[in-house]
């Protein structure tokens, strides 16, 4: 069992929402080769006519992985949508830390300068997600109360 301080609902969980809302428009074209190959050519356009460099040429791993990271963050994003809880917001802003990173990681290797614009978006959404959790956290630890958060069928989280 994982005590986790949940942080007040009805704000955190537009939050939640308004993130899987940009999640499922950003990613759905990466879910599958067609819409992909659509994505990819109007990223690199934008990214050549703004100076801001073009994604390498596709080739079937590029698009193999574009389509699994779309797949499973359209997934995320529907669940965020049509089902949120405080601790969605917890997780989606541990999953945009490691994005952000990666994203990071990238542009410091030569990636295109186009990451810059989901980089950005990256660390907004993940910080308004998880300042609340690190404000609860230590409020939590100078009054030793907190909520007790419960996943499916009152399973303790």
């Amino acid at each position: 069992m994982i005590r986790l301080p949940a942080p007040s609902r009805p704000a955190r969980l537009r939050e939640v929402r308004a993130s899987a809302w940009y999640d499922l428009v950003v990613t759905a074209g990466f879910a599958t080769p067609w819409t992909y190959a659509l994505v990819h050519d109007a990223l690199s356009s934008l990214g050549h006519a703004w100076g801001l460099g073009v994604l390498p040429e596709l080739d079937p791993v590029q698009t193999l992985y574009a389509n699994l990271m779309g797949s499973v963050v359209v997934v995320w994003a529907v669940l965020r949508i049509v089902r949120p809880l405080p601790v969605h917001g917890l997780l989606d802003g541990i999953a945009r830390t490691l994005f952000a990173a990666w994203q990071a990681y990238a542009l410091a290797h030569g990636a295109t300068q186009l990451l810059w614009l989901f980089l950005g978006v990256e660390v907004a959404f993940g910080i308004v997600q998880l300042v609340p959790w690190w404000r609860n956290r230590r409020t939590e630890s100078a009054d030793g109360h907190g909520e007790v958060i419960t996943g499916p069928e009152g399973v303790r989280l």
